[in-house]
C-alpha cells in the first residue's frame, strides 16, 4: 500500500524537518546496493541547533532523549531524500550509532539512544528493530547533546 509510512507520521503527529545540508566536506549519505549510510544527525531543527550541552551536567536523560529522537527525526529526513522520497522504499533499518555528549560518569547512554530507536519502530515497526551502539563522547560538534548514524536497508 503507497504512502504507509506517511500515513503513519501523520497518525503518530510527527512532521519530518528538511534535510539538512553538510556542515563541513561530506555528504548526508551514500546508497550502494540496497543500503543506505546516512551521515551523523545532530540536534538540528528548523536550522537551529538545540539541546546543547553534556548530559550529567545540567542536562537530564530524559534531555538527552529528546535529542536523540530529534536526530531521528533527522535521520528519517534524510532517509525519505536517500529513498526517491517515498519512505515506503525503505524495508529495514539495519543500524544506528549513538554518540552522547555527556560527563565522565554518566552511564546511560542506551536510555538516552532509545529516543532515536523507540522512534524507528513506531515509524516502521518491527522493520524498525536495528543493531545500534550508545556511547559518551567528550564532546560533540556544536556542543550538541546527542548525534546518530545510521543504515538503512532500501526494497
Amino acid at each position: 500500500m503507497a504512502d504507509q509510512i506517511e500515513a503513519r507520521l501523520k497518525e503518530l503527529g510527527i512532521e519530518l524537518p528538511e534535510a539538512a545540508s553538510p556542515a563541513a566536506n561530506y555528504i548526508p549519505f551514500v546508497v550502494t546496493g540496497k543500503l543506505v549510510f546516512i551521515s551523523g544527525q545532530i540536534t538540528l531543527l528548523n536550522g537551529k541547533i538545540i539541546h546543547q550541552g553534556r548530559i550529567g551536567d545540567g542536562l537530564t536523560v530524559d534531555d538527552g532523549y529528546q535529542a536523540a529522537r530529534l536526530c531521528g527525526l533527522n535521520l528519517l529526513a534524510q532517509l525519505k531524500v536517500a529513498a526517491g522520497g517515498d519512505l515506503d522504499n525503505v524495508s529495514r533499518v539495519v543500524k544506528l550509532g549513538g554518540f552522547v555528549n555527556s560527563v565522565p560518569t554518566f552511564t546511560d547512554q542506551p536510555e538516552v539512544i532509545n529516543g532515536a530507536s523507540d522512534l524507528m519502530v513506531e515509524v516502521f515497526g518491527d522493520s524498525g528493530k536495528h543493531a545500534r551502539f550508545a556511547v559518551s563522547a567528550g564532546a560533540l560538534p556544536r556542543n550538541v547533546s546527542v548525534e546518530i548514524d545510521g543504515v538503512f536497508e532500501l526494497n
